[in-house]
């Protein structure tokens, strides 16, 4: 059984930083992508940030492009996101979620079959 536990979330001021963090276990961590969504309260669960199960390919939602980061410790099976110049607009719950597949990758909901418990991440103006 795969589990994803997530940590780092807090209420941060605009303009500060977070890094949240994500371990798992339960399967080969590196062979899967690992993948950022955030959902605030009367919006759907939206995609954040990806990165490949070697950790050379990553994307992001343009609206944190430039600002938020996401890594990969292969020997921690831990995915972190970085997340700096916080906006208000990026208070939600984030939620960790590894791939549905064998080293596949994307940026869909149903492209990831385990999710974390979410973290809430709030930021004042």
């Amino acid at each position: 059984q795969v589990q994803l536990v997530e940590s780092g979330g807090g209420m941060v001021q605009a303009g500060g930083s977070l890094r949240l963090s994500c371990a798992a276990s339960g399967r080969t961590f590196s062979n899967y992508a690992m993948g950022w969504f955030r959902q605030a309260p009367g919006k759907e669960r939206e995609f954040v940030a990806v990165i490949s199960w070697t950790g050379g390919r990553t994307d992001y939602v343009d609206s944190v492009k430039g600002r938020f980061t996401i890594s990969r410790d292969s020997a921690k099976s831990t995915v972190y996101l970085e997340m700096n110049t916080l906006k208000p607009e990026d208070t939600a719950v984030y939620y960790c979620a590894a791939g549905r597949y064998y080293r596949d990758y994307g940026a869909r909901v149903s492209d990831y079959a385990y999710w974390g418990q979410g973290t809430q991440v709030t930021v004042s103006s």
